[in-house]
């Protein structure tokens, strides 16, 4: 089982989203939809599989670091 934890998209290049996770920073492939600098989303097997609602990210985030 895997946990997708939300991250926040900081750069778009190429097709190519860098994403922030605080601790870290990745990489996942556009391959469907429209996302923008800012965007919270999943990232699953390097790609861009969701975008989510802010709020809804940093719950998520916040029932991780408990």
């Amino acid at each position: 089982m895997c946990l997708a934890i939300p991250g926040k998209i900081i750069r778009i290049k190429d097709g190519v989203a860098l994403v922030d996770y605080g601790s870290e920073k990745r990489q996942g492939k556009i391959v469907d939809g429209e996302y923008s600098i800012g965007d919270y989303v999943i990232i699953q097997g390097g790609l861009l599989i969701e975008k989510i609602p802010e709020s809804q990210a940093r719950d998520w985030v916040e029932a991780f670091l408990k």
